[in-house]
């Protein structure tokens, strides 16, 4: 082959791809949103596809050992399920986390192993088919109208029909591909995200050591210190570390990239949110790579900071890693109203709330600064932020709904995406039955539906 003339791309040929079946909505992304809108349009009647590129549920939650939402699980599904996962031992009760600006309730971190089970029989319970190890490589976009999906797995490329499409991606990959605009990240010519990261897990540590020495650090600022060696198990909640960090780079010369860290407890295990990773183009697969190489090499630092300078890691080891890369903002979808820093920051009242949300605001400097978590009032969701501007027939839900940078900085946050999922869930199912667009669904139908699941759907009406 001349080496002058080597290609920069090729032409694939045109060809044949088989339907795999049919349905009447197709959820993409079996994470943190996704369960949540499969759910809640199965047990409307409907019949749902849960396509998830990895071999369990829970995305983030599960897979990323996340774990614990960043504030309180208020009504609906969501709470359901939490409370499921106490009656089996697998999360604790909500808990006030103390911060420098005032105290966050928080659900209690869950089991995750426990939480990609109960995800799953909840699915297969409410009807949905499940789709495992299968990607989702592109919508099917005809005369601006979704109508399908092209899969890959084993089986090869298939497809398959839907009358709605639900795009809980989190990356909005679906909607990019079916044209419709988005910004990424602020919006800014330099795109500044917030960074990547990483969680895991370390044994042997001796949690009743930790948590008597906490309470008197004065380098911990922000705390939920449990009193009992029961409520240790899934209460222990520890960020800080700034001044021990700096001390232990500039006596051994390693650098680990954050200003703080945080601790917390799940059936007695410890999870560590130390990692970060700055400036990273997750679509490009290089640098994506190099972020998990990046990554590792912050966990053995982390670890080796803990077990050398924090009481009670003395004999602790590295248990899991997670397998998936922490993402926490890609691109934001421009939909039919785009949710404001000022919105979710002053509690805007919205004639279309399908959600309230106690969630903290959690900033990661994208620059590499302090991590800015906050206690905030109730804000609301509109269902407008869920209706993508450009195609008929699909919602967008989780992380990648219309906001601006400010305010994803609380919708990113695991409640807020349950409860998008949830109503995406339910307005498709009720856009269905009404015979109408997404677009055109009657809010106030699926505000009566949510209501019935004890769905708080404005600032006001949390306690």
């Amino acid at each position: 082959m001349d080496m002058k003339a080597r290609r920069t791309s090729i032409t694939e040929p045109a060809r044949e791809v088989p339907l795999l079946m049919e349905a009447d909505i197709i959820v993409v992304g079996g994470g943190t949103t996704g369960p949540f809108a499969a759910i809640s349009a199965a047990r409307r009647g409907k019949k749902v596809v849960l396509i998830e590129r990895f071999g369990s549920l829970g995305g983030n939650l599960t897979l990323g050992l996340n774990t614990k939402p960043s504030g309180a699980l208020i009504g609906g599904l969501p709470l359901e399920i939490w409370n499921l996962a106490r009656t089996v031992g697998a999360a604790g009760d909500d808990y006030m986390a103390m911060t420098k600006t005032g105290g966050v309730k928080i659900a209690s971190p869950c089991d995750p192993e426990t939480m990609k089970i109960l995800l799953t029989r909840l699915c297969v319970d409410s009807g949905v088919q499940l789709l495992f190890e299968t990607f989702v490589s592109s919508p099917i976009v005809e005369d601006g109208v979704v109508t399908g999906v092209i899969v890959e797995s084993k089986s090869g490329r298939q497809f398959i029909s839907a009358k709605v499409i639900i795009d809980c991606s989190a990356d909005a990959d679906m909607a990019a591909q079916a044209n419709v605009p988005f910004v990424m990240g602020d919006g800014s010519a330099d795109v500044v995200m917030q960074p990547v990261s990483m969680y895991y897990t370390m044994n042997k540590v001796d949690i009743k050591r930790l948590a008597d020495w906490a309470r008197t650090c004065e380098d911990i600022p922000a705390t939920a210190i449990p009193d009992t060696e029961e409520g240790l198990q899934y209460g222990l909640w520890l960020t800080g570390f700034t001044n021990m960090l700096r001390k232990f780079e500039s006596d051994t010369g390693i650098k680990l990239q954050r200003d703080n860290i945080t601790l917390k407890t799940a059936d007695g295990l410890m999870y560590v949110n130390a990692t970060r990773v700055l400036g990273i183009n997750i679509f490009n697969p290089v640098e994506f790579s190099a972020a998990i190489v990046e990554c590792y090499r912050q966990i053995e630092a982390v670890s080796k900071f803990l077990r050398e300078r924090v009481p009670g890691f003395e004999n602790a080891r590295i248990g899991q890693i997670a397998p998936v890369l922490g993402v926490r903002e890609t691109r934001h979808v421009k939909g039919e109203y785009t949710l404001t820093g000022d919105d979710s920051l002053g509690g805007k009242r919205f004639q279309d709330s399908i959600a309230a949300d106690v969630s903290a605001l959690d900033i990661h400097d994208p620059k590499g600064g302090d991590v800015d978590f906050r206690s905030m009032q109730p804000y609301e969701i509109p269902y407008g932020c869920l209706v993508p501007l450009g195609v008929e027939q699909m919602l967008v839900a989780g992380r990648c709904i219309s906001a601006d940078h400010t305010a994803h900085a609380r919708a990113r946050n695991m409640p807020a995406c349950m409860a998008t999922g949830q109503a995406a869930g339910i307005a498709a199912a009720v856009a269905i039955d009404e015979g109408v667009t997404v677009r055109a669904v009657p809010v106030a139908k699926v505000q009566e539906i949510l209501r019935s699941m004890n769905m708080p759907l404005h600032a006001d009406e949390i306690s």
